[in-house]
């Protein structure tokens, strides 16, 4: 982050560049996309340098929370969750509940998903962890089913 900063000559924090790559999902592409985004908001909102306060609120306008996930992880993880109870539920109709493609979904969105644990792919479909309900806030309302 330091020398993509240097790059593009804008001087960042420390910690602000911790902040930004914690963010990006181990992904250089990604990490160099929040950079200039966040140097956007430094330039229109700040003094031009990248401080942490300027990172923090760059991100959030930006919908990247702590862990890295972007408005459409987060839209995907609702869907599952509150539209098909968690699942399974099959690709396509994820796609059509989040208005996106199918194979973007597949290709850019789930592997992330997938890898940090937020997501099973099961021979029925898609199906969201107690990860992703604990992420989202929601309780998962699972019964005993009535035999206590």
């Amino acid at each position: 982050m330091e020398r993509s900063a240097g790059i593009l000559d804008v001087p960042i924090e420390y910690d602000a560049a911790y902040e930004i790559a914690s963010r990006s999902r181990g992904t250089p592409r990604i990490a160099n996309a929040l950079l200039r985004r966040v140097r956007d908001f430094a330039q229109v909102k700040g003094d031009g340098s990248i401080d942490k306060s300027i990172t923090k609120i760059g991100l959030e306008a930006l919908n990247v929370d702590a862990n890295g996930l972007d408005e459409m992880d987060n839209k995907i993880l609702s869907a599952i969750i509150e539209k098909f109870k968690g699942g399974p539920v099959g690709l396509k109709t994820i796609a059509t509940a989040v208005g996106e493609q199918d194979g973007t979904i597949e290709e850019v969105y789930e592997p992330f998903l997938i890898k940090e644990g937020y997501l099973m792919r099961t021979s029925r479909g898609r199906q969201a962890t107690e990860k992703a309900f604990k992420h989202l806030g929601i309780d998962k309302g699972f019964t005993q089913g009535g035999l206590f």
